[in-house]
């Protein structure tokens, strides 16, 4: 667990965020034991702006994967991630109820929840 919390951090210190200057980073960790980060990009037109959640899934389906076990965020306060970034993890967990999200702020504090818990409703084709 400390090995991705450690990325999400390390992914945060390089978000590019001049705009909102809210810097976040994300790691995932796949059934494969593999960790895929990233880290949110902002943009002057703010709807082009990339979330971190949403890169680190980028990142873990270029290389080949395309399910998550339990992913880290990393933020100044422990911040969830936004419903749009709530909606992509749910494509991508098998389970929902089993998927781990660990919200990492930069104090320490750590806040722990079950996908299902921050998007109880969401879309599921399946």
């Amino acid at each position: 667990m400390s090995d991705l919390i450690e990325a999400a951090r390390q992914a945060r210190e390089n978000a590019h965020a001049p705009y909102s200057h809210y810097k976040v980073g994300a790691a995932i960790r796949t059934p494969a034991g593999r960790i895929w980060g990233g880290c949110n990009v902002e943009n002057t037109s703010y709807p082009m702006s990339m979330c971190a959640e949403r890169n680190a899934v980028a990142a873990m389906v270029l290389g080949g994967e395309n399910q998550i076990d339990e992913i880290a965020v990393a933020t100044r306060d422990g911040g969830t991630p936004c419903g749009g970034c709530l909606q992509v993890l749910l494509e991508f967990s098998h389970d929902p109820a089993e998927t781990v999200v660990r919200l990492i702020a930069e104090d320490g504090a750590a806040a722990e929840y079950k996908l299902i818990e921050l998007i109880p409703h969401g879309f599921r084709s399946t």
